[in-house]
């Protein structure tokens, strides 16, 4: 993996500046889901463009307020794996936004690239909450979303970011982590968290250690948080995603029960504290 001090100070900077300002330039694309549309969203400003990604239902009337869900991307960035998340969660009756942690034009291409980027946000937590912020409050600003209804799912990297978004204090109502990473330099940001948790873990992940989860759940119950965690048998890292193959030993590779079973988990978990 290539260090991030590879990078120049200029770059560190250009990724330090405030998202106060928010922009919106629709562009209805075509969705493979006649009843699903979707936009491109530029937010953030000048000097710190994001680009993200909305999906919501095509019948909506008017005035109808559906509750938003935020969805956080994995190392590869904002690319087609979560847009189609997204739009299956249109696909639901939510409102859904696909954030973009990176940056506009930040779209790593092979594995090299993807730590570089992934790697900027877990040694800068602070940076990384930033950024997911800033598209919670994209999302909240969608005319059709109600914004007291709010929840977020994340993949892998997302994973860790859905976590640290609750650990920020986010006013969310339920968080899920799909084979993410655990661990926090901050354990004591647990008290932060005002949602409920749902953790979907391959049980044969490598990459999550015993003690990554030890600590987690350390951290939510010394916190008081309403968590679960549902470990998948025979999954390993990133078993929602079918392009990593079939391959276990390498660490990752995709499940189809796992991946069937954890979206499942997910509709039962929104059920409960979106009521939908």
């Amino acid at each position: 993996m290539m260090s991030i001090d590879h990078y120049p100070m200029s770059f560190f900077r250009s990724l330090l500046v405030p998202m106060a300002v928010t922009v919106f330039f629709p562009a209805t694309l075509m969705a493979d889901d006649p009843a699903v549309t979707t936009d491109e969203v530029i937010y953030g400003d000048d000097a710190a463009p994001l680009n993200g990604y909305f999906a919501a239902p095509a019948d909506l009337k008017a005035d109808e307020m559906r509750p938003g869900i935020l969805v956080i991307h994995d190392w590869t960035g904002l690319q087609d794996y979560a847009k189609e998340r997204t739009r299956q969660l249109a696909e639901l009756g939510f409102i859904a936004f696909a954030a973009d942690v990176y940056g506009k034009g930040v779209r790593p291409a092979n594995p090299k690239e993807c730590g570089v980027q992934a790697g900027i946000y877990k040694s800068d937590r602070t940076l990384f909450r930033k950024r997911l912020n800033a598209a919670l409050d994209v999302l909240k600003k969608h005319k059709h979303c109600d914004s007291e209804n709010l929840a977020a799912i994340g993949y892998c990297f997302g994973g860790t970011g859905v976590i640290e978004l609750a650990r920020s204090g986010a006013d969310v109502k339920g968080i899920v982590s799909f084979h993410g990473g655990l661990d926090s330099p901050k354990p004591e940001d647990g008290k932060n968290i005002k949602a409920k948790v749902l953790i979907c873990h391959g049980a044969d992940d490598p990459y999550v250690p015993e003690e990554s989860i030890d600590a987690f759940v350390k951290e939510m119950n010394d916190a008081g948080v309403d968590w679960q965690m549902i470990s998948y048998s025979g999954a390993v890292h990133s078993f929602t995603k079918p392009d990593a193959g079939d391959d276990n030993s390498k660490g990752a590779a995709y499940n189809n029960n796992a991946d069937k079973r954890s979206w499942e988990h997910m509709r039962t978990f929104f059920r409960e504290v979106l009521g939908r």
